[in-house]
């Protein structure tokens, strides 16, 4: 492990961090060097950094410090065995968060979060804001609640063929999750709309796809994007955002699974945060709306 390493060895970067007590350790990465410093939380649950892998080219060149980091029991980190279903809460990727950073002393810094990582970093804000180490925080495509984003994914579904909208709603209402015309509608009908606009699919994000622990995935959120049965169902803090105090970006995309209607709203809430919008992007919009999105997230970041 790259703990017990001499010192003056070159590890291009890379740190395993221990958690849950040191019981465990997690994969990062740092790229870059600067006075800010940005550490990426990847979505899912049960994805990984390999999707974010675009960031390498717009923030080191900026003069941020990015990090990578696989939460637990995701690609590179570890994962647990026998599969241990009291890891996989909110409450305890939380602390996982605030592990990292103490284990890669990480002071003043900005958290990205894209998705499920969203919502670490709305509770990360809220229960760690007044530490003195969170700068500001990046809530990308991400919204206030599960209700908010079903309500949004549920418009998608109703763009489907009236034929293919109702073999969806029957696998689903069957539980047929293993039905693999489920898969397909998923795959060549709608995600192509709302998750990720480029055509063919960026090879980091396809990547990342094989990688995903679907034991998390559902176990936390459920079989796809449209049906949330995990231990995310009903979250929500819409009645807390405007506790968050410290400078935050919402930044969405048009054609996101998550309203960017509500994403406005969500800034409005905040004292010190702003919305911002991708008009081509959709949920990868670091990917299929590269320009905006930067356009809206670099200058945000020097403002930190």
């Amino acid at each position: 492990m790259a703990d017990k390493l001499n010192p003056a060895c070159r590890t291009a970067g890379i740190r395993w961090i221990p958690v849950v007590n040191g019981k465990y350790k997690v994969w990062t990465k740092k790229i870059g060097s600067g006075k800010t410093k940005v550490l990426l939380v990847h979505g899912g649950p049960g994805f990984n950094h390999e999707y974010f892998e675009c960031m390498e080219d717009f923030l080191p060149q900026e003069g941020f410090e990015m990090y990578y980091y696989d939460q637990l029991g995701c690609c590179n980190s570890e994962i647990p065995e026998p599969d241990d279903e009291s890891l996989w809460t909110i409450p305890r990727y939380l602390e996982e968060v605030e592990e990292v950073r103490k284990g890669l002393g990480l002071d003043e810094f900005v958290i990205l979060g894209h998705s499920w990582g969203g919502i670490l970093a709305i509770e990360y804000a809220l229960k760690h804001q007044n530490d003195g180490h969170l700068k500001a925080i990046v809530v990308s495509n991400m919204v206030a609640s599960i209700d908010s984003f079903l309500a949004c994914s549920a418009k998608w579904k109703k763009t489907l063929p009236p034929d293919r909208l109702a073999m969806c709603e029957k696998i689903e209402s069957e539980e047929d999750w293993e039905n693999p015309e489920y898969e397909k509608i998923m795959m060549d009908e709608l995600y192509p709309k709302m998750i990720c606009r480029i055509q063919p699919w960026p090879e980091p994000f396809t990547r990342s796809l094989r990688h995903v622990n679907m034991k998390i995935y559902v176990h936390m959120q459920g079989y796809s994007e449209f049906v949330v049965t995990g231990n995310l169902k009903g979250w929500t803090s819409w009645d807390r955002l405007h506790q968050i105090k410290v400078k935050a970006l919402i930044l969405g995309a048009e054609n996101d699974e998550m309203d960017p209607e509500d994403m406005k709203k969500m800034a409005a809430m905040m004292p010190n945060a702003t919305a911002a919008i991708c008009p081509e992007g959709s949920h990868m919009a670091f990917w299929d709306s590269q320009e905006a999105y930067f356009k809206h997230l670099l200058p945000f970041l020097h403002s930190v």
